[in-house]
C-alpha cells in the first residue's frame, strides 16, 4: 500500500515536472538537456526544475520580456509552494491530492498563457501539445498519472 501511495505521488507530481523536463528535451539547444527517457532527479522540490530556471527556460523558447519573465517565474513560485503545502498534508486522500495537483498545474498553465501575446501562445499550445503526446507515450493507455486503476509498478 505504501508503495503504491509513494507511485501515485511520485506520478502526479511528474505532470508538474513534464512540462519543464519536456521543454528542455525539446529544446535541444545550448542548454543541457536530460535524456526523455531518464527520471528526474530526486532531492528537494522531488527533481521539480527550479522556478527560475523554468521560467529562464521559457523565456528563451517563447522570447519573454524580462517583465514576462519574472511574472512567470512568481506563477510557477506559487505553484511551487501550492504543490509542497499539498505534498505535506497528509489529510487529504490520494485521488483528491492528484485531482488538486493536476487543478494546480492546470491554473497555473492558464495564467501563464494569459501573459502571453498571440505568437507566444502558439508556440505555448505546440509545447503543451507535445507535452501531451509524451503523457500518452509514457504513462499505461496514454492516462494521467494515477489514473489507471491498478497500473503496472514503475521502478
Amino acid at each position: 500500500m505504501l508503495k503504491r501511495c509513494l507511485l501515485v505521488l511520485m506520478l502526479a507530481g511528474l505532470v508538474c515536472a513534464v512540462t519543464p523536463a519536456f521543454a528542455q528535451d525539446a529544446g535541444g539547444n545550448d542548454q543541457q538537456a536530460a535524456p526523455s527517457a531518464a527520471p528526474p532527479e530526486h532531492g528537494p522540490g522531488r527533481g521539480h526544475m527550479d522556478p527560475a530556471k523554468h521560467a529562464a527556460m521559457l523565456a528563451k523558447k517563447l522570447n519573454l520580456s524580462s517583465d514576462e519573465q519574472s511574472k512567470v517565474e512568481e506563477i510557477l513560485k506559487s505553484e511551487q509552494s501550492q504543490m509542497e503545502s499539498l505534498r505535506s498534508d497528509s489529510s487529504v486522500s490520494q485521488q483528491d491530492r492528484r485531482s488538486k495537483m493536476m487543478d494546480i498545474h492546470k491554473s497555473s498553465n492558464d495564467q501563464i498563457r494569459a501573459l502571453l501575446n498571440p505568437d507566444q501562445q502558439k508556440k505555448w499550445d505546440e509545447m503543451q501539445s507535445k507535452h501531451g503526446e509524451w503523457m500518452q507515450g509514457h504513462h499505461p493507455g496514454g492516462q494521467a498519472p494515477g489514473s489507471a486503476p491498478d497500473s503496472t509498478p514503475q521502478q
